[in-house]
Protein backbone atom coordinates (compact mmCIF):
# COMPACT_ATOMS: atom_id res chain seq x y z
CA UNK A 1 0.00 0.00 0.00
CA UNK A 2 1.78 3.41 -1.27
CA UNK A 3 2.01 5.55 1.52
CA UNK A 4 1.37 8.77 -0.65
CA UNK A 5 -2.33 10.09 -1.68
CA UNK A 6 -2.15 11.76 -5.26
CA UNK A 7 -4.01 14.75 -4.81
CA UNK A 8 -4.74 18.28 -7.31
CA UNK A 9 -3.55 21.29 -6.31
CA UNK A 10 -6.95 22.55 -5.79
CA UNK A 11 -7.97 19.68 -3.46
CA UNK A 12 -5.24 20.06 -1.53
CA UNK A 13 -5.56 23.50 -1.14
CA UNK A 14 -9.05 22.87 0.11
CA UNK A 15 -7.89 20.23 2.91
CA UNK A 16 -5.35 22.68 4.24
CA UNK A 17 -7.80 25.81 3.97
CA UNK A 18 -10.55 23.67 5.90
CA UNK A 19 -8.01 22.80 8.54
CA UNK A 20 -7.19 25.77 9.32
CA UNK A 21 -10.38 27.34 9.18
CA UNK A 22 -11.35 24.52 11.84
CA UNK A 23 -9.01 25.94 14.00
CA UNK A 24 -10.10 29.52 14.22
CA UNK A 25 -8.22 31.44 11.02
CA UNK A 26 -10.07 33.47 9.25
CA UNK A 27 -11.45 32.24 5.28
CA UNK A 28 -8.93 34.82 3.35
CA UNK A 29 -5.84 33.88 6.25
CA UNK A 30 -6.53 30.32 5.93
CA UNK A 31 -6.44 30.14 2.39
CA UNK A 32 -3.37 32.53 1.65
CA UNK A 33 -1.41 29.98 4.38
CA UNK A 34 -3.02 27.08 2.25
CA UNK A 35 -1.50 29.08 -1.09
CA UNK A 36 1.80 29.21 0.02
CA UNK A 37 1.68 25.85 1.63
CA UNK A 38 0.62 23.79 -1.78
CA UNK A 39 2.52 25.80 -4.39
CA UNK A 40 6.06 25.18 -2.32
CA UNK A 41 5.23 21.54 -2.29
CA UNK A 42 4.64 21.73 -5.92
CA UNK A 43 8.06 23.38 -6.30
CA UNK A 44 9.42 20.41 -4.54
CA UNK A 45 9.95 22.49 -1.44
CA UNK A 46 8.38 19.85 0.89
CA UNK A 47 10.28 21.65 3.74
CA UNK A 48 7.92 24.28 3.20
CA UNK A 49 4.86 22.50 2.06
CA UNK A 50 2.55 20.20 3.80
CA UNK A 51 5.39 19.15 6.44
CA UNK A 52 4.30 22.51 8.09
CA UNK A 53 0.59 22.01 8.87
CA UNK A 54 1.01 20.28 12.03
CA UNK A 55 3.15 22.78 13.67
CA UNK A 56 1.43 25.38 11.94
CA UNK A 57 -1.73 23.75 13.54
CA UNK A 58 -0.18 23.91 16.86
CA UNK A 59 0.86 27.04 17.35
CA UNK A 60 -2.15 28.57 16.06
CA UNK A 61 -3.90 26.00 19.01
CA UNK A 62 -1.84 27.54 21.33
CA UNK A 63 -1.80 31.15 20.21
CA UNK A 64 1.71 31.34 19.65
CA UNK A 65 0.48 32.48 16.35
CA UNK A 66 -2.45 35.25 16.35
CA UNK A 67 -5.37 33.44 14.51
CA UNK A 68 -6.48 37.12 14.38
CA UNK A 69 -3.97 39.16 13.28
CA UNK A 70 -5.14 42.69 12.55
CA UNK A 71 -2.34 43.36 9.62
CA UNK A 72 -1.58 47.27 9.33
CA UNK A 73 -0.26 48.76 6.41
CA UNK A 74 1.30 51.99 6.35
CA UNK A 75 3.92 54.39 4.21
CA UNK A 76 6.17 56.06 6.14
CA UNK A 77 7.73 57.43 3.40
CA UNK A 78 6.82 57.93 -0.43
CA UNK A 79 9.05 54.93 -1.40
CA UNK A 80 8.76 52.94 1.68
CA UNK A 81 5.74 50.87 2.90
CA UNK A 82 5.43 49.05 6.10
CA UNK A 83 3.54 46.02 7.23
CA UNK A 84 2.96 44.73 11.07
CA UNK A 85 1.45 41.27 10.72
CA UNK A 86 0.72 41.30 14.30
CA UNK A 87 2.20 38.15 15.06
CA UNK A 88 0.29 36.61 13.05
CA UNK A 89 1.18 34.11 9.87
CA UNK A 90 3.45 35.67 7.53
CA UNK A 91 1.39 34.85 4.18
CA UNK A 92 -1.53 36.75 4.42
CA UNK A 93 1.13 40.25 5.64
CA UNK A 94 3.18 39.08 2.84
CA UNK A 95 -0.22 39.63 0.32
CA UNK A 96 -0.42 42.89 1.84
CA UNK A 97 2.69 43.62 0.93
CA UNK A 98 2.96 42.44 -2.54
CA UNK A 99 -0.38 45.07 -3.10
CA UNK A 100 0.74 47.47 -1.95
CA UNK A 101 4.45 47.42 -2.10
CA UNK A 102 3.79 46.97 -6.34
CA UNK A 103 1.52 50.19 -6.46
CA UNK A 104 4.59 52.11 -4.42
CA UNK A 105 7.43 50.57 -6.95
CA UNK A 106 5.39 51.50 -9.96
CA UNK A 107 4.65 55.00 -8.93
CA UNK A 108 8.13 55.85 -7.38
CA UNK A 109 10.09 53.63 -9.34
CA UNK A 110 11.29 51.40 -6.31
CA UNK A 111 9.72 50.08 -2.81
CA UNK A 112 11.47 48.88 -0.08
CA UNK A 113 9.11 46.81 1.65
CA UNK A 114 9.54 45.68 5.64
CA UNK A 115 7.36 43.09 7.18
CA UNK A 116 7.63 42.82 10.98
CA UNK A 117 6.62 40.86 13.72
CA UNK A 118 6.09 38.21 11.20
CA UNK A 119 6.13 34.30 11.43
CA UNK A 120 7.87 31.77 9.23
CA UNK A 121 7.31 33.13 5.24
CA UNK A 122 8.26 29.31 3.60
CA UNK A 123 9.33 29.52 -0.05
CA UNK A 124 11.00 32.88 -0.66
CA UNK A 125 10.79 32.45 -4.55
CA UNK A 126 6.81 32.53 -4.12
CA UNK A 127 7.03 35.95 -3.35
CA UNK A 128 9.72 37.19 -5.53
CA UNK A 129 8.42 35.56 -8.86
CA UNK A 130 4.63 37.55 -8.26
CA UNK A 131 6.64 40.82 -8.05
CA UNK A 132 8.50 39.70 -11.78
CA UNK A 133 5.35 38.82 -13.00
CA UNK A 134 4.59 42.70 -12.47
CA UNK A 135 7.40 43.69 -14.59
CA UNK A 136 9.77 44.36 -11.25
CA UNK A 137 13.00 43.24 -10.53
CA UNK A 138 12.86 41.97 -6.51
CA UNK A 139 15.28 40.92 -3.91
CA UNK A 140 14.13 39.33 -0.49
CA UNK A 141 15.57 39.21 2.87
CA UNK A 142 14.00 37.12 6.10
CA UNK A 143 15.61 36.28 9.53
CA UNK A 144 14.59 32.74 11.01
CA UNK A 145 15.28 31.60 14.34
CA UNK A 146 19.23 30.79 15.13
CA UNK A 147 20.67 28.09 13.70
CA UNK A 148 24.29 29.17 12.52
CA UNK A 149 27.20 29.65 14.35
CA UNK A 150 28.90 32.77 13.18
CA UNK A 151 32.26 31.94 11.68
CA UNK A 152 34.79 30.12 14.23
CA UNK A 153 32.11 30.34 16.73
CA UNK A 154 29.74 27.13 18.26
CA UNK A 155 26.71 28.18 19.56
CA UNK A 156 24.06 29.47 16.79
CA UNK A 157 23.11 33.24 16.46
CA UNK A 158 22.34 33.71 12.86
CA UNK A 159 18.58 31.94 11.18
CA UNK A 160 19.28 30.12 8.10
CA UNK A 161 18.40 33.69 6.94
CA UNK A 162 17.03 33.06 2.94
CA UNK A 163 17.71 35.51 -0.18
CA UNK A 164 15.63 35.40 -3.06
CA UNK A 165 15.69 37.16 -6.63
CA UNK A 166 13.63 37.72 -9.62
CA UNK A 167 13.73 39.61 -12.42
CA UNK A 168 10.90 39.92 -15.21
CA UNK A 169 11.23 37.62 -18.33
CA UNK A 170 9.40 38.69 -21.68
CA UNK A 171 6.91 35.86 -22.76
CA UNK A 172 8.49 33.53 -19.66
CA UNK A 173 8.57 32.83 -16.75
CA UNK A 174 10.49 34.86 -14.85
CA UNK A 175 13.75 34.12 -13.63
CA UNK A 176 14.03 33.43 -9.90
CA UNK A 177 16.94 32.37 -7.31
CA UNK A 178 16.04 31.35 -4.22
CA UNK A 179 18.65 30.51 -1.36
CA UNK A 180 18.94 29.58 1.78
CA UNK A 181 21.93 30.30 3.87
CA UNK A 182 22.78 27.46 5.15
CA UNK A 183 23.76 24.26 3.10
CA UNK A 184 20.41 22.79 3.02
CA UNK A 185 17.04 24.62 4.50
CA UNK A 186 16.57 23.74 7.55
CA UNK A 187 13.22 22.57 6.70
CA UNK A 188 14.23 19.82 5.15
CA UNK A 189 16.04 18.49 8.19
CA UNK A 190 12.32 18.95 9.98
CA UNK A 191 11.14 17.20 7.82
CA UNK A 192 13.69 14.10 7.60
CA UNK A 193 13.06 14.20 11.48
CA UNK A 194 9.13 14.21 10.79
CA UNK A 195 9.48 11.23 8.67
CA UNK A 196 12.36 9.31 10.55
CA UNK A 197 14.92 9.20 8.13
CA UNK A 198 18.62 10.23 7.87
CA UNK A 199 20.08 13.60 6.85
CA UNK A 200 23.28 13.23 4.49
CA UNK A 201 26.50 14.20 6.21
CA UNK A 202 27.50 17.38 6.14
CA UNK A 203 24.19 19.54 6.34
CA UNK A 204 24.74 19.94 10.10
CA UNK A 205 26.53 19.51 13.51
CA UNK A 206 24.86 18.65 16.83
CA UNK A 207 25.36 20.76 20.04
CA UNK A 208 28.96 19.16 21.01
CA UNK A 209 29.92 20.18 16.91
CA UNK A 210 30.40 16.90 15.39
CA UNK A 211 28.84 15.61 12.06
CA UNK A 212 25.89 14.78 11.89
CA UNK A 213 23.34 12.26 9.85
CA UNK A 214 20.34 12.61 13.14
CA UNK A 215 17.90 15.06 12.53
CA UNK A 216 17.01 15.54 16.10
CA UNK A 217 20.82 15.83 16.73
CA UNK A 218 21.17 18.58 13.70
CA UNK A 219 18.10 20.45 15.13
CA UNK A 220 19.34 20.33 18.66
CA UNK A 221 22.85 21.92 17.04
CA UNK A 222 23.99 24.12 14.11
CA UNK A 223 23.35 24.12 10.09
CA UNK A 224 26.23 24.39 8.16
CA UNK A 225 26.67 27.65 6.08
CA UNK A 226 27.15 27.91 2.56
CA UNK A 227 30.79 29.66 1.20
CA UNK A 228 32.07 29.03 5.16
CA UNK A 229 32.79 32.40 6.10
CA UNK A 230 31.02 34.19 3.30
CA UNK A 231 28.04 32.47 4.43
CA UNK A 232 28.05 33.91 7.88
CA UNK A 233 29.11 37.29 6.43
CA UNK A 234 25.76 36.78 4.59
CA UNK A 235 23.39 36.01 7.06
CA UNK A 236 25.07 38.79 9.02
CA UNK A 237 23.86 41.46 6.38
CA UNK A 238 20.15 39.52 6.36
CA UNK A 239 20.05 39.86 9.62
CA UNK A 240 20.68 43.00 10.02
CA UNK A 241 18.24 43.93 6.69
CA UNK A 242 15.29 41.60 8.16
CA UNK A 243 15.37 42.59 11.96
CA UNK A 244 17.34 45.23 12.59
CA UNK A 245 16.03 47.77 9.85
CA UNK A 246 12.45 46.05 9.93
CA UNK A 247 12.14 45.94 14.04
CA UNK A 248 11.62 43.19 14.81
CA UNK A 249 13.41 39.75 16.86
CA UNK A 250 16.81 38.79 15.97
CA UNK A 251 16.88 35.54 15.26
CA UNK A 252 19.20 34.96 18.14
CA UNK A 253 15.96 36.23 20.09
CA UNK A 254 13.24 34.69 17.96
CA UNK A 255 11.43 31.23 19.15
CA UNK A 256 10.86 28.40 17.25
CA UNK A 257 8.88 27.90 14.39
CA UNK A 258 8.64 23.92 14.90
CA UNK A 259 7.31 24.00 18.66
CA UNK A 260 3.90 25.27 19.81
CA UNK A 261 4.84 26.69 23.34
CA UNK A 262 6.67 30.09 23.58
CA UNK A 263 6.16 33.05 22.56
CA UNK A 264 5.25 34.62 18.70
CA UNK A 265 8.92 34.00 16.77
CA UNK A 266 8.56 37.94 16.22
CA UNK A 267 10.55 37.54 12.51
CA UNK A 268 10.91 40.08 9.83
CA UNK A 269 11.03 40.02 6.24
CA UNK A 270 12.59 42.73 3.53
CA UNK A 271 11.93 43.21 0.09
CA UNK A 272 12.67 45.42 -2.48
CA UNK A 273 10.90 45.81 -5.80
CA UNK A 274 12.51 47.89 -8.72
CA UNK A 275 11.11 49.09 -11.49
CA UNK A 276 14.07 48.61 -14.30
CA UNK A 277 12.73 49.60 -17.14
CA UNK A 278 12.78 52.98 -15.83
CA UNK A 279 16.65 53.15 -15.33
CA UNK A 280 17.10 50.75 -18.29
CA UNK A 281 15.28 50.90 -21.81
CA UNK A 282 16.56 47.91 -22.89
CA UNK A 283 16.41 45.61 -20.22
CA UNK A 284 14.49 42.65 -21.69
CA UNK A 285 16.76 41.91 -24.42
CA UNK A 286 20.10 42.75 -22.40
CA UNK A 287 18.99 40.01 -19.97
CA UNK A 288 17.74 37.75 -22.17
CA UNK A 289 21.04 38.01 -23.97
CA UNK A 290 22.86 37.56 -20.67
CA UNK A 291 20.76 34.10 -19.75
CA UNK A 292 21.08 32.54 -23.62
CA UNK A 293 24.59 32.65 -23.23
CA UNK A 294 24.40 30.86 -19.87
CA UNK A 295 22.13 28.27 -22.14
CA UNK A 296 24.76 27.85 -24.52
CA UNK A 297 27.08 26.55 -22.29
CA UNK A 298 26.98 22.38 -22.41
CA UNK A 299 25.51 20.68 -19.25
CA UNK A 300 24.85 24.90 -17.67
CA UNK A 301 21.34 25.41 -16.75
CA UNK A 302 19.31 28.71 -15.20
CA UNK A 303 18.51 28.70 -11.89
CA UNK A 304 15.26 27.48 -10.47
CA UNK A 305 14.60 24.93 -13.52
CA UNK A 306 13.87 22.17 -11.33
CA UNK A 307 11.44 24.43 -9.59
CA UNK A 308 9.96 25.30 -12.65
CA UNK A 309 9.78 21.51 -14.06
CA UNK A 310 8.12 20.53 -10.89
CA UNK A 311 5.47 22.82 -10.70
CA UNK A 312 4.54 21.77 -14.12
CA UNK A 313 4.35 18.02 -12.62
CA UNK A 314 2.02 19.07 -10.39
CA UNK A 315 -0.11 21.09 -12.37
CA UNK A 316 -0.78 18.16 -14.75
CA UNK A 317 -0.47 15.20 -12.67
CA UNK A 318 -1.48 16.66 -8.83
CA UNK A 319 1.19 15.88 -6.02
CA UNK A 320 1.90 12.92 -4.33
CA UNK A 321 1.16 13.87 -0.55
CA UNK A 322 2.43 11.73 1.90
CA UNK A 323 -0.36 9.91 4.15
CA UNK A 324 0.55 10.91 7.51
CA UNK A 325 0.62 15.05 6.47
CA UNK A 326 -3.01 14.24 5.17
CA UNK A 327 -4.34 12.74 8.14
CA UNK A 328 -2.90 15.41 10.29
CA UNK A 329 -4.95 17.88 8.15
CA UNK A 330 -8.07 16.01 8.32
CA UNK A 331 -7.47 15.43 11.96
CA UNK A 332 -6.92 19.04 12.32
CA UNK A 333 -10.46 19.93 10.72
CA UNK A 334 -12.10 17.12 12.19
CA UNK A 335 -10.73 17.19 16.13
CA UNK A 336 -12.51 21.31 16.73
Amino acid sequence: MSDKERMTLADAEAVIQTAFASNGLGPEAAASVARALVAAEAEGQGGHGFSRLADYIAQLRSGKVNGQAKIQVSQPKPSLVLVDADYGFAYPALDQAFEQGVAVAKQQGMAAIAVRHSHHCGALSLQVERFAEQGLVALMFANTPKAIAPWGGKAALYGTNPIAFAAPRDGQTPLVIDLSLSKVARGKVSAAAKKGEAIPEGWALDSQGEPTTDPDAALAGTMLPIGDAKGTSLALMVEILAAVVVGSALSSEASSFFLADGPAPDVGQFILALDASALSTDFAPRLEGLLALIEAQEGARLPGSRRLASRKVAKEQGLMVPKVYLEAARAAASSV
